[in-house]
């Protein structure tokens, strides 16, 4: 039997497509962004497209509501302002919404970052905001490395019901990460890293890239790069970016009608690793049992996982990794052949990277410069 679901904040429709995987149909999606709704009237031709969610009313009755609320203030590489900023405080639109509609489940994702800034002030506004409306609640800091794509990226993904087990679906699964080589990152296998940073943070990864980010406050786009074995630096096709997502080849190529090409990193930044979502709606439909007994009430910090039945808040071990999937290779990935980083990019990175104290895996630093001299 399908389900119903209705998606604000949709971006790209990373939930909400993998929620369609899973057996949902949407019924509205609701976005502002002129390139992101453009690719979802491609993607989702027939559904109902809303524009500003303060604009929104009562939703009828559905059966899930999905909202990858905005991150800009909540990142660690933004403002900071938290979730009183501008853009994130708009998840409090959810809540007006749901106070005014009969949603059975809700499913929201945003940073990892927001368990943290201004001492978890985002998560208590958040699992406040539920519990004043009778919900029920799960979060968990889930790795999309999981679900098969050579990209770490963790996210929190929020699960809230009214009369369900929020924990029989987010909790119940967990597996054993895959081991990676004991002696660290090393640059006879793929090593990406991003290259717009080196002072403070780089983002390396082992046989992956750091996380797709939405790029620069003033719109020039981001992609990282990759390291190869053979000494080439370059970063990946936005094809594979779209595939890097759990996307369709070229998903996001619609914007490019209404938009400049580059833009499609943004929006692959802002977006939803889509295998997540399809594990996540698949759950919905089919639960298992949670054993909680063993957990313990929270102190202190926000831990990675946690969850309220409505009689306290939990503290949950649940890891990053809930299936167990081989880790798959950005080598053994990637489709289409890597863009060689500038020279102007390359020479920037190194210099940011000497000046800095940071800690480069053996040989790194000397493979970049091997690439510049090659290049220069």
């Amino acid at each position: 039997m399908t389900r119903s679901m209705v998606g604000l904040f949709a971006g790209i429709g990373g939930l909400e497509l993998g929620l369609a995987r899973a057996g949902y149909e949407s019924k509205a999606l609701c976005e502002i962004d002129p390139a992101a709704r453009h690719v979802l009237s491609a993607r989702f031709p027939g559904v109902e497209l809303l524009h500003d969610v303060r604009d929104v009313d009562q939703i009828g009755k559905i059966d899930v509501l999905c909202a990858g609320f905005p991150c800009q203030d909540l990142s660690s590489v933004g403002q900071k302002t938290g979730i009183s900023g501008s853009r994130s405080t708009l998840v409090d639109e959810v809540f007006r919404i749901l106070s005014q509609s009969d949603v059975e489940w809700v499913i929201l994702e945003n940073v990892r970052f927001m368990l943290h800034l201004n001492k978890g002030e985002a998560m208590d506004r958040l699992v406040s905001g539920f519990e004043r409306l009778g919900y029920r609640w799960a979060y968990r800091v889930i790795d999309s490395q999981a679900f098969g794509v050579p990209q770490r990226r963790h996210r929190v993904y929020f699960v809230a019901c009214r009369s369900g087990d929020p924990r029989a679906v987010l909790l119940s699964d967990d597996a054993v990460r895959p081991l990676v080589a004991p002696e660290g990152v090393s640059i006879e296998s793929h090593v990406g890293f991003y290259w717009t940073e080196g002072t403070y943070a780089a983002g390396i990864a082992q046989d992956a890239i750091p996380p797709l980010k939405a790029g620069s406050s003033i719109g020039i786009p981001s992609p990282p790069a990759i390291l190869f074995p053979d000494g080439m630096v370059g970063t990946p096709n936005i094809v594979d970016a779209d595939r890097l997502q759990g996307f369709d080849a070229d998903w996001t190529k619609p914007a490019e009608e209404i938009t400049k090409a580059s833009a499609r990193w943004r929006l692959l930044g802002n977006s939803v690793t889509v295998p997540v979502s399809e594990w996540l709606g698949r759950r919905l439909r089919r639960p298992k049992r949670y054993n909680g007994n063993q957990d313990r009430p929270i102190v202190g910090k926000w831990p990675n996982s946690a969850w309220s039945m409505g009689n306290g808040r939990f503290e949950s071990h649940c890891s990053d990794w809930p299936i167990s999937n081989n880790l798959v290779k950005i080598g053994d990935f990637l489709q289409h052949e890597a863009k060689p980083l500038s020279l102007k990019a390359s020479t920037g990175f190194l210099s940011r990277a000497k000046k800095g104290s940071l800690n480069f895996p053996p040989g790194f630093l000397s493979a970049l410069d091997r690439f510049v001299e090659r290049i220069a």
